[in-house]
């Protein structure tokens, strides 16, 4: 008998969820981004699961990349933050990386190299978000040095990142956009490859077109949107993060839960212990509330999480439970981001949190 707490990843939700990014852009090629161990669920089996479908792959770093290519995944892999030493552009050279080039420092170590074959080099442009990216009225001189540079292969990418993009009543992401096409117009030859688009604006912003989109947080099911949205609506989620009850118990009005005694029962109760806790990834600062789901019914969490287990108030269910009753954590009918609001939080930290303690189970 093994420890309840898992990730149950649904393969096949990933999967619509991609050919989803591929349809609302038909025109353009979807690069997953698969950064921080895929959002959280696998890296090298959501690589794999894709691999038939995905023409190239995103992540951040390239510890993360050799990891992919030691699990025999053949596609070009970008890295998103570049090279961190001028050694790694020779290593992305052996290994068919892609680099993202973001200073000058990037910039010199690639025109400096010693390579005997040309790389492909994505120019990241900093349109607004001011975190990344050259900026672009520099753009004319960086494209014509990387152009004429004999490292550097023809299929230049230049790319930027929207900062605002969940946002649809926002006009930044139009601010970003003139600011892009304004540096590209500053060019004397136009590139033929950009890329612009995350997961909001694949999602929200149809009319923005490019050549290569990045699809992330979408792909594993959840919106980037705040409200209901017909893109987002369709999005199928992946992971379900679940345990079971582990022990049952009964308490008097004015009894308290958990450590620092934060909840007291204000009425005769019945206080579920469920085998999961910050240790596993759920969130620490999960307030009183929060709701898990039992029997398909929302139970809500009471006192603090701990390491390995919380306490969920099940007084108001109809039927009587025993010791190894499933509980979801959050997966298909109970959102991520339902969690995460409760939590002051984003999904995007529930999920990649998620450490390997959890074991992931991987199901079509």
């Amino acid at each position: 008998m093994t420890r309840p707490t898992s990730a149950i990843i649904d393969t096949s939700a990933l999967r619509a969820n991609f050919a989803l990014a591929q349809r609302l852009a038909p025109k353009a090629k979807s690069m997953p981004m698969v950064k921080a161990n895929a959002y959280g669920h696998g890296m090298v089996n959501v690589a794999q699961t894709l691999a038939d479908m995905a023409p190239a792959f995103g992540v951040a770093c390239i510890e993360e990349a050799l990891e992919l290519r030691q699990a025999n995944i053949k596609q070009p892999i970008l890295l998103l933050e570049g090279p961190h030493s001028a050694d790694e552009v020779e290593i992305a050279e052996q290994h068919g990386f892609w680099l993202m080039l973001e200073n000058y420092n990037q910039l010199q170590a690639v025109l400096s190299s010693q390579l005997t074959t040309a790389i492909t080099v994505w120019l990241k442009l900093d349109t607004g978000m001011h975190r990344l990216g050259f900026q672009p009225e520099d753009l004319k001189s960086i494209y014509k040095q990387v152009s004429d540079s004999s490292n550097v292969a023809d299929d230049i990418v230049l790319a930027t990142h929207f900062a605002c993009a969940d946002n649809l009543d926002s006009n930044f992401t139009n601010q970003q956009l003139q600011r892009f096409e304004s540096a590209i117009d500053s060019l004397e030859a136009k590139p033929n490859l950009i890329s612009l688009t995350n997961s909001a604006a694949i999602l929200g912003w149809p009319s923005i077109q490019d050549n290569w989109q990045r699809p992330g947080y979408m792909l594993y099911g959840a919106s980037p949107f705040a409200k209901p949205h017909k893109n987002a609506d369709q999005l199928k989620p992946v992971m379900h993060f679940q345990s079971a009850v582990i022990s049952i118990r009964s308490i008097a009005c004015g009894e308290s839960v958990g450590y620092t005694a934060n909840w007291t029962a204000e009425r005769p109760s019945v206080i579920a212990t469920i085998a999961v806790g910050y240790g596993d990834g759920y969130p620490r600062h999960a307030p009183n509330g929060t709701p898990v789901l039992i029997g398909g019914i929302k139970c809500p969490l009471v006192g603090n999480v701990s390491m390995d287990m919380i306490s969920v108030d099940i007084t108001d269910l109809p039927w009587p439970i025993d010791i190894g009753e499933k509980v979801t954590l959050w997966g298909p009918d109970l959102g991520v981001n339902e969690v995460a609001k409760h939590c002051g939080t984003i999904g995007y930290e529930l999920l990649t949190r998620m450490p390997s303690r959890v074991p992931r189970v991987y199901q079509d």
